[in-house]
């Protein structure tokens, strides 16, 4: 079994200087990952489906330095200085310092942008340190030409989860699993790994239309939701709950039950938010619209028979996750009935993507 110590690098080659880019996506958890331990361990397991469009493109210079005493790093979003980024990319440092150590012994400058409005209210930090982290493995497989493809992505993975949980789901896969699982073999809290059984065609190129109710800055950050499951009073029952589901979610993706698969990803949907209602204190992330919303799929499904559900993050966000093939009927009801109920009527189309790309420089 892989352990954390297997991520230590130790022998290390030198380069005066080098340059990487990849862009990472954006994914959108099925089965949901809420609380989690010390290290950024999860609580329960998570599945997520990797997106397309909604990505993250950074690129990392490196230079050698004359002394090796802290951490050197210049922070462009956009090709201009963000300051108020830069905190969280140092924390992300010291976290992963021990496995990375020659990371002192570089100045970086990252130059990072999005291909969503950093203010949509789509969350750019899994995209945002998966693409980071899939740079750094850049810079390590510079200095030791022997890694393995396979260790490269590992690593990358376990990387992108010290600096934001659900950024492990970024790197690989179409269909990711996070978190240790009895049924999935290969499952770790370590690192994400793709779903490894075959999935089913009614999943091929399934659609994620991202409806966005509120692109404002959430009043009760993910963090803070995390550490209020600690002494929350369903917890267990809610850890619980996530493994029986990953469990039929997993048959579901196999045999395509898209009518099993809307129940499954609608309940995770409205569970996670049932536990930001009930811990203490308790809160409200969504907003009015994001009910209209979700009443009106609910009566759209039920007057046409057409396999469309919802999901959503923690947020106000709505995610309308449906098959291809119907693709033209749901873009219609989206832009007649609900686009209305989004800010400023602004939606992304997106869809299920297969996680981070190296861009050749």
């Amino acid at each position: 079994m892989v352990s954390e110590k297997d991520f230590i690098s130790t022998e290390m080659a030198s380069i005066e200087k080098g340059s990487f880019q990849w862009s990472s996506p954006s994914n959108i958890a099925l089965v949901k990952y809420w609380g989690k331990k010390e290290n950024q361990i999860p609580a329960n397991p998570s599945i997520s489906f990797t997106l397309n469009n909604c990505k993250t493109i950074t690129k990392l210079d490196v230079s050698k330095k004359e002394t090796n005493y802290t951490f050197s790093f210049d922070l462009l979003f956009e090709g201009k200085p963000k300051e108020d980024f830069k905190p969280k990319i140092q924390k992300f440092f010291e976290r992963i310092e021990k496995y990375c150590p020659y990371l002192k012994q570089y100045h970086f400058t990252i130059d990072t942008e999005n291909t969503f409005p950093h203010s949509s209210g789509i969350a750019s930090s899994a995209s945002g340190m998966a693409a980071l982290s899939m740079n750094i493995m850049s810079l390590e497989k510079a200095l030791n030409p022997t890694l393995t493809d396979d260790f490269f992505y590992q690593k990358a993975s376990f990387l992108a989860r010290l600096g934001s949980g659900s950024a492990c789901r970024s790197i690989k896969g179409n269909v990711v699993v996070w978190g240790k699982h009895s049924e999935i073999s290969t499952s770790s809290d370590l690192f994400g790994v793709a779903f490894p059984l075959q999935l089913h065609e009614n999943f091929h190129n399934y659609q994620d239309t991202i409806l966005l109710v509120d692109k404002g800055e959430k009043q009760v950050s993910s963090t803070v939701g995390h550490d209020l499951m600690h002494n929350h009073p369903y917890a267990s029952t809610r850890f619980e709950q996530a493994h029986t589901n990953l469990s039929a979610l997993k048959k579901v993706l196999e045999n395509g039950n898209l009518d099993e698969f809307i129940k499954i990803i609608e309940s995770e949907a409205l569970t996670l938010h049932a536990m930001m209602m009930t811990s203490m204190p308790y809160f409200i992330l969504m907003k009015p619209n994001t009910l209209e919303i979700i009443n009106k799929i609910w009566k759209f499904r039920n007057e046409t028979n057409i396999p469309i559900c919802f999901t959503l993050d923690a947020g106000a966000n709505v995610h309308v996750l449906y098959p291809e093939n119907v693709s033209e009927k749901v873009l219609q009801f989206i832009q007649q009935e609900l686009v209305g109920h989004c800010q400023n009527g602004n939606y992304i189309c997106d869809q299920i993507g297969n996680g981070s790309q190296l861009i050749q420089l």
